[in-house]
């Protein structure tokens, strides 16, 4: 049985404030869950779910609880390689019990990232080009409502709210607390890193080149001072693969200074890449997406002020991320070519500078996973022409707002 009566510390890189929430309850079953939320409801405080180990935002008042659903870990794969995961399970973990039966799902990096976050906004990572978001291999969930029912959804059983989930972000709706995925065989992959002094022609090339590659092969690129580096992985043959690399450096007009590692196991290459050490509290992030390619002029205005810790990161979108229409899931940004980041430090004012002078060519649109305080109309970039439909099932689910942060539904 939970204990409602503890006042369990709050862990730096968690949702919540300096001093953190009212209480942390961990939950290790479902009728946790529901009595967590039945004594939320009594106290009149607000209620936020917590799976994984950061977020990039404050979600959690000082007067909120958060429900800890690290307890719900459990990882299976049956006989059709559908894979049950709950909602408190890790990717780090995911990916190892997933190895051990052979079977992967397209998903992102950081050990920490939490499965059940990831999943509802979308999930973008480096075999997502050519398997789709990991919220597309989504077959099924479990979730308890507002009201504190418990209701199982999939393509024909609360299809509505299915669709919903893929994509619209974590704690919209109800606080999931299981999720079924339809996994693919994991792949050996060539394990591609390559670095250069200074970013040269390497960002327009990268931009050119990199959304338009083969589905299988995923390079993006990160550029801070001193240092540009191109990281990915490709199914495809090593051949193949060279091939394409020394396309793209010879676009970049630079020498092939690319590392290439066969045979790596999809599971095991990402823990291997230092650029994707997960942003802590001492960092901040903004980003957007573009469907076009940033003109000469503002690609240089972004570099000429990286400076110090400042990194803008550059992830390719396309292939089978384009291939699903915008209407058929929550997830709204079928058609971009790239996300851009702009990393920092918290009192940096380049970070908003920088986003600035992107976003006079950017989409508009943002990736629910990187929530951004600043955003002027959170709901557009969210969820551009999703957001109506996504509005109306919100007062459907949740009428009394019962789940509500700072650019809630």
């Amino acid at each position: 049985m939970i204990d409602l009566t503890s006042q369990d510390g709050f862990s730096p890189g968690s949702p919540g404030t300096e001093t953190g929430p009212r209480l942390v309850l961990p939950c290790r079953s479902i009728s946790d869950v529901v009595q967590a939320m039945a004594y939320a409801a009594e106290i009149g405080a607000r209620i936020v779910p917590r799976g994984g180990g950061h977020c990039l935002v404050n979600r959690c008042p000082a007067d909120g609880i958060v429900v800890e659903l690290s307890g719900l870990d459990r990882i299976t794969v049956d006989d059709s390689g559908v894979a049950t995961i709950g909602a408190g399970a890790r990717l780090g973990a995911v990916y190892a019990a997933l190895h051990d039966e052979g079977r992967t799902i397209p998903a992102g990096c950081g050990d920490t990232v939490g499965i059940a976050g990831l999943t509802l906004g979308g999930g973008i990572g480096l075999l997502g080009r050519q398997y789709g978001l990991t919220c597309d291999r989504l077959v099924g969930a479990q979730v308890v409502l507002a009201d504190r029912s418990v209701v199982e959804c999939a393509e024909h059983r609360e299809s509505e709210l299915f669709w919903a989930l893929r994509g619209a972000g974590g704690g919209q709706f109800g606080i999931v607390t299981e999720l079924r995925f339809a996994t693919v065989p994991e792949p050996s992959v060539c394990r591609i890193e390559g670095h250069w002094p200074a970013p040269q022609n390497l960002v327009p090339a990268w931009q050119d080149w990199a959304p338009d590659a083969p589905d299988g092969l995923t390079a993006n690129l990160t550029v801070q001072t001193g240092r540009t580096t191109l990281f990915g992985a490709s199914t495809l043959p090593p051949a193949e693969t060279e091939e394409l690399l020394r396309e793209f450096t010879a676009r970049a007009g630079v020498l092939y200074a690319i590392d290439l590692r066969l045979d790596v196991p999809y599971s095991m290459v990402k823990p291997t890449f230092s650029v994707l050490d997960p942003v802590g509290g001492s960092r901040r992030v903004r980003s957007e997406f573009f469907s076009r390619t940033l003109s000469d002029r503002t690609t240089s205005q972004l570099l000429d002020q990286l400076t110090g810790t400042r990194r803008l990161a550059f992830t390719a979108m396309g292939g089978a991320y384009h291939r699903v229409a915008e209407e058929a899931t929550a997830f709204a940004h079928r058609g971009e070519r790239f996300l851009l980041e702009q990393v920092g430090d918290p009192g940096d004012p380049w970070v908003d500078e920088a986003w600035r002078a992107a976003h006079a060519e950017g989409s508009g649109r943002v990736y629910p996973n990187f929530p951004d305080l600043a955003l002027e109309d959170p709901a557009r970039a969210y969820h551009a022409g999703n957001y109506p439909r996504l509005a109306a099932l919100k007062n459907r689910y949740d009428p009394l707002r019962v789940f509500d942060f700072p650019q809630a539904l």
